[in-house]
C-alpha cells in the first residue's frame, strides 16, 4: 500500500487499484493470506511464491524488509513455497541491496517502469529516469535473479510512438516478464484533477486494446513472457465515483488476445479475394475463444471481409497453441504462428 515509495505517482491510487488494505502488514495478516491462497491452489504440481506488491520493498527500512523475508522462508523451509518475489522502484536497486535480497530468499524481481520516455516519466511524477530501469535490469541480470517489468499505456505525454520505442527498449534489456495495463483514472489522484480540468484524455478501450496488441506482436517474438494485460477488477473499483474515466473491462486481458488473432487473420486473408466462398480457419481447441473474439467481434469483422464466403472453423484439440491455418475452396493454403500463445 504504497510503502517505499518516496512520492506518490500522478495515477495511483492503491486503495482503490489493490483494496483498502491496513499499510503494515502484521504476522498474523501474512500467515492468514499465505494460508488462504495455499488453499486455494489446487494444482500442487506447480511451484508457488510468495510475492510483495502495492508498494515499493526495497524503500522500506531494512528492518522491516528483514521481517518480512524472514516471514517467507519460513514457508521456504517448510517446502511450502519455492521463493519470494518483490515489487520494486528501479532507483531502490544497488548491488549490496540485491546479494541482501538473494541471501533473504528473493528470485524474482519486478520494476516499475511504466516507460522508457524520460519527459513521459516526468509527467507521471514518478521521480527517476529512464536510464535508471537500464542500471536496475543490469544488476538483477548480474545476481543471476530474474527480473520482470511493469509497463503502462495511454500515461500523460505518451504516443504510440513513444510506446513502440519503450516497446523496443524493454526486447533489448530482455526481462523475463512483463506486466501492461492501461491507465485508468482513479479518484483522489492528480490525473483526476487533470481529467476534469480537461488536460488530460485518457485512452480509448479500443485504443488500449490496439496498443497492448503491439506490446504482444514486440515482445512474445522475443521470448518475453506477458503475464498479465489490464487491472484485476477489485470491490472498490465497482463503487460509484472510485473511476473517473479509462479503458477499465473485466475480460480485458481476452480483448487483447482476440485482437492479436483478428491481426493474425488479417495477415492470412491478405492474398485471399473477397469473392472467396469458403474460408476453413483450423485452429487449437483451447485458442477457440480467442479466434471467435469478444462476444463473436472476429467472426462478425471476417464476414465484413468477405460477405460470400462460408466460414468453417475447425478446432482440435491436439494442435499446437497460436496456430492458425486458413484454406479456401481453390485447395489455397496459408498458416501462421502466434509466439507466446499458449
Amino acid at each position: 500500500m504504497n510503502r517505499g515509495c518516496p512520492q506518490r505517482c500522478v495515477f495511483c491510487n492503491e486503495k482503490v487499484a489493490a483494496g483498502n488494505f491496513s499499510p503494515k502488514i502484521t504476522r498474523e495478516f501474512f500467515d492468514a493470506e499465505v494460508a488462504s491462497y495455499l488453499r486455494w491452489s489446487r494444482d500442487k504440481t506447480r511451484s508457488a511464491e510468495i510475492a510483495f506488491y502495492g508498494g515499493s520493498f526495497t524503500g522500506l527500512p531494512e528492518k522491516e524488509q528483514e521481517e518480512l523475508l524472514a516471514w517467507g522462508r519460513d514457508y521456504i523451509r517448510k517446502g511450502q513455497v519455492t521463493s519470494i518475489r518483490i515489487s520494486t522502484r528501479p532507483d531502490t536497486i544497488d548491488e549490496d541491496q540485491l546479494t541482501f535480497l538473494r541471501a533473504g530468499g528473493v528470485r524474482t524481481i519486478e520494476i516499475g517502469a511504466q516507460s522508457f520516455n524520460d519527459q513521459v516519466l516526468r509527467d507521471a511524477n514518478r521521480g527517476h529516469d529512464a536510464q535508471a530501469i537500464v542500471r536496475a535490469m543490469q544488476c538483477i541480470r548480474s545476481h543471476g535473479l530474474k527480473s520482470g517489468l511493469h509497463l503502462m499505456v495511454g500515461l500523460p505525454g505518451d504516443t504510440k510512438e513513444n510506446f513502440l520505442q519503450t516497446l523496443d527498449r524493454t526486447v533489448e534489456l530482455r526481462p523475463d516478464t512483463a506486466r501492461i495495463h492501461p491507465v485508468v483514472v482513479f479518484q483522489d489522484t492528480a490525473l483526476a484533477e487533470e481529467f476534469r480540468a480537461g488536460r488530460y484524455r485518457p485512452l480509448s478501450l479500443e485504443e488500449a486494446v490496439d496498443w497492448c496488441r503491439l506490446a504482444w506482436e514486440t515482445l512474445a517474438p522475443a521470448g518475453i513472457s506477458i503475464i498479465r494485460f489490464g487491472l484485476q477488477l477489485t470491490p472498490q473499483m465497482k463503487k460509484e465515483g472510485a473511476v473517473l474515466a479509462g479503458p477499465l473491462h473485466p475480460s480485458f486481458g481476452s480483448l487483447v488476445y482476440s485482437a492479436v488473432f483478428y491481426s493474425t487473420v488479417r495477415k492470412l486473408l491478405g492474398d485471399i479475394p473477397e469473392t472467396a466462398r469458403t474460408l476453413r480457419f483450423t485452429i487449437a481447441e483451447s485458442n477457440q475463444s480467442h479466434f471467435r473474439g469478444y462476444g463473436g467481434k472476429n467472426i462478425l469483422a471476417i464476414k465484413n471481409l468477405c460477405p460470400n464466403a462460408q466460414i468453417i472453423i475447425e478446432c482440435l484439440r491436439k494442435r499446437s497453441p497460436g496456430l492458425v491455418s486458413l484454406e479456401t475452396e481453390t485447395g489455397k493454403r496459408a498458416s501462421i504462428g502466434i509466439p507466446g500463445i499458449f
